[in-house]
């Protein structure tokens, strides 16, 4: 549910949106963006199911994930930093990077900020590019 207030600001309920599956253990909730009004950035929730790691990707813009629940590591430049609740990230453009969930028992969930409303998402091992919009095209049952 999307609640607009008269100036136009809005409240979302994210239990009451749309939840999008992203395939392999991650299904993704779209929170603020043009549907609201945003004219610059996106924001959204994903859930990662135990044991569970996305690829190696790069975007098109600069990147801010805060780590809500769970346990997860963030692979970046080569390295591994391990992630504690509420801890958040800065990412640059461009630059390759993927989270997983340490927990083979416990689910995950992270808030991302994209600064571009038209977000790309690079597949480092295909070179594929996707708007990350493009998630949220078939609604998890």
């Amino acid at each position: 549910m999307t609640i607009k207030t008269p100036s136009g600001a809005a409240l979302l309920r994210p239990e009451d949106l749309p939840r999008y599956d992203r395939g392999g253990g991650a299904s993704t909730t779209p929170l603020v963006g043009k549907n609201v009004g945003s004219a610059s950035f996106i924001t959204g929730y994903t859930s990662f199911e135990p044991g569970m790691e996305i690829p190696f990707h790069s975007h098109n813009c600069e990147e801010s994930v805060v780590l809500v629940e769970g346990d997860a590591i963030l692979d970046i430049d080569g390295l591994e930093y391990r992630l504690k609740p509420l801890d958040t990230t800065f990412i640059p453009p461009n630059v390759p990077h993927r989270f997983r969930n340490m927990s083979k028992t416990n689910p995950m969930k992270i808030l991302w900020i994209y600064a571009r409303l038209d977000a790309t998402r690079t597949l480092v091992a295909s070179g594929e590019t996707r708007p990350v919009s493009a998630e949220h095209q078939t609604p998890s049952p």
